[in-house]
């Protein structure tokens, strides 16, 4: 169902203007906004940053191997289910892996920025998108899964985030999320991207459960390949602000392949049942306690 945010009103249907106060979200650049004061200027992010993502995530190791285990985990942990939610769905890089591999009924982007989403439904003209603030959900119990791919380190309330997601999640429904790992990793990459935090396992199982919900299956990832990233924001972090960021994609055709086939083998343990306690990301499956 939806849910009114001027008045907090339930109500179904095809329109998205509320029955009672008659609130509506406003057209920005086509797309329905929720929070159309933030759909350019939303924080978290720089808007300037979408271009480069577009231009850069197919291909590259990390970003393939992402989806890789995403679409793992929906195949394993989300079967049957009908609807799909993608907050701070960026330029569609995901959803568009999503949409090629699984067939849900509904699939839904969501981007604070409007930017992030002309990208997005050039990839994937089959979603629908929305502009909304993560911290304010217009839905209640209407998806069966929600995911949040390396979305809530760019919040300072990712509580209230995972209170809303629990919200818009139907009865049992599933949550995905993937977050950097270890304050011993911050460098100039994570001032960069605007994190506002890297988790620990701790805090972020601690997070996910205070909000309602039982952690599934939780493993570290790009745990193969911590020592080399441990090299890297070492080297970033002596160099300050005469480091280029963008180096990290400038990675040769055998380099990259190189990564990208050690974390297809992480991929594979992981598959085979194995949790690892450290690494770059933390992934997290779970759902629903009180709604099961």
């Amino acid at each position: 169902m939806r849910q009114c945010l001027e008045c907090g009103t339930k109500f179904s249907g095809l329109e998205a203007q509320c029955p009672v106060c008659h609130a509506a979200p406003i057209l920005i650049d086509g797309f329905e906004a929720y929070a159309p004061e933030m759909a350019r200027a939303g924080g978290g992010f720089k808007e300037s940053h979408f271009a480069e993502l577009a231009g850069l995530e197919t291909g590259h190791f990390w970003f393939e191997a992402r989806n890789e285990l995403i679409a793992w985990a929906i195949n394993k942990y989300c079967a049957q289910r009908e609807s799909f939610l993608e907050i701070g769905c960026g330029t569609g890089f995901v959803l568009s892996s999503i949409s090629k591999n699984f067939s849900f009924e509904r699939l839904v982007g969501s981007e604070i920025f409007s930017e992030g989403l002309q990208f997005a439904a050039q990839r994937v003209p089959g979603a629908n998108f929305m502009q909304m603030d993560a911290r304010k959900i217009p839905f209640s119990s209407e998806f069966d899964v929600i995911g949040a791919f390396d979305v809530l380190e760019h919040i300072e309330e990712d509580k209230v985030v995972l209170d809303e997601m629990y919200r818009a999640l139907r009865p049992g429904g599933m949550l995905l999320i993937t977050v950097p790992q270890h304050d011993w990793l911050w460098s100039p990459s994570d001032d960069y991207a605007c994190h506002v935090r890297r988790y620990s396992a701790r805090e972020c199982h601690a997070k996910i459960r205070d909000a309602g919900f039982r952690i599934i299956r939780s493993t570290s990832f790009v745990s193969l390949l911590l020592p080399l990233m441990m090299a890297s924001r070492f080297k970033k972090n002596r160099q300050g602000a005469s480091y280029d960021v963008a180096d990290e994609f400038k990675l040769s055709k055998f380099v990259n392949s190189t990564l990208y086939r050690a974390l297809r083998c992480e991929l594979s343990m992981i598959n085979a049942g194995i949790n690892f306690a450290a690494g770059g990301t933390r992934f997290v499956v779970a759902q629903q306690m009180d709604k099961l």
